[in-house]
């Protein structure tokens, strides 16, 4: 009877938490993503940018590459930034990607899953 107590009482503190966890994921991850949003799409990031192909570009071509060569790898370098950007974009503000909820209900159910896992693992220590 004890441990069925400590059990249910155990069970209630591991919801609580899981509240807590949502409660903070909900609160915290759309700032976070809207602010590397804003970072990656700013006017600094941009000159930022700018400089960075500049200098890929200008070490292409004093190792020797030709023109042409350079001026894709440079192109493929600065794509691989913009994607990047597309992608949050989409995963934070609505497009194609993952919504916000979408987001919320995975996590969730990956903090679930944990708990799940925790509780057999404290059930299979309990038997032995």
């Amino acid at each position: 009877m004890m441990s069925e107590e400590k059990e249910k009482k155990k069970e209630k503190e591991d919801v609580e938490e899981l509240r807590e966890v949502l409660n903070v994921v909900s609160k915290e991850v759309p700032g976070l993503i809207k602010g590397i949003i804003a970072s990656v799409f700013s006017e600094e990031a941009g000159r930022d940018m700018g400089k960075a192909a500049a200098a890929f570009y200008k070490q292409l071509k004093d190792a020797g590459m030709p023109d042409e060569t350079a001026v894709k790898m440079t192109e493929n370098y600065v794509s691989v930034f913009t994607s990047l950007g597309e992608i949050l974009k989409k995963s934070g503000m609505g497009g194609k990607g993952p919504k916000g909820d979408e987001i919320s209900e995975e996590v969730e159910r990956k903090i679930k899953e944990k708990l799940a896992e925790k509780y057999r693992k404290e059930e299979k220590e309990d038997e032995e």
